[in-house]
């Protein structure tokens, strides 16, 4: 992924109620729990990417992982892992202050969701909560279908873009170089998951590097 480009990967923590994920993800958070895999695990792997690749490196997962494990605990373990960030879709940023806080102080940034149902007013306060990097979610829903890149996506960008100084990222339905094209100058980041899933399900790492390259050509 490095090789094509990648500039940050997000790690996903298996959870047994992965809410905001579709049903490839959904599977693939069951079958890693039924494998027996570990936080112990991810914290590991993340140690040995960070150190191994230059592209950085982001928790994606839920809150009762944090709550769990205790917030002060979640920080230095990412920390200590060389983790750039974390992603927890159902912690409202109201809920948040004290992880945010502890996340600022170690240099590790909470990377906020902002999405079509936002109000100007829920979008202002999500923007004086981002640092780092602002997720855009394309449309309503879970993640793994197709999103056209349309207009109303453009115009749901730029509206989010008001609200925040911190570069964008836009995910949900991405999965070819058109959907790239149709960002470019639009977003900052382009969050891809599901079709890279695929490409690594039907493919493995030979299929993965395919599709990377495809998007890049």
């Amino acid at each position: 992924m490095e090789d094509a480009g990648v500039d940050l990967v997000e790690l996903q923590f298996p959870f047994s109620e992965p809410s905001a994920d579709g049903p490839l993800f959904v599977r693939a958070n069951e079958e890693s729990l039924k494998a027996g895999t570990t936080i112990d695990q991810c914290f590991e792997l993340m140690r040995l990417a960070t150190q191994r690749f230059s592209l950085k490196i982001v928790m994606m997962g839920y809150y009762n992982t944090v709550y769990k494990m205790g917030e002060a605990l979640f920080v230095k373990r990412l920390e200590d892992a060389g983790g750039a960030g974390y992603i927890l879709p159902d912690l409202p940023i109201e809920e948040s202050k004290v992880l945010h806080t502890a996340s600022a102080a170690a240099s590790i940034d909470p990377i906020i969701l902002m999405t079509p149902t936002s109000s100007d007013q829920r979008l202002a306060q999500l923007g004086a909560a981002s640092r780092g990097l602002v997720y855009v979610v394309a449309r309503k829903g879970v993640t793994g279908g197709k999103t056209d890149m349309d207009d109303a996506v453009v115009a749901l960008i730029k509206r989010c873009r008001q609200y925040t100084s911190v570069p964008i990222g836009v995910g949900f339905g991405i999965t070819c170089r058109e959907d790239l094209d149709a960002l470019t100058g639009v977003a900052d980041v382009a969050i891809i998951g599901t079709a890279a899933l695929k490409a690594w399900e039907s493919g493995g790492p030979e299929g993965l590097q395919a599709f990377f390259k495809a998007l890049t050509v």
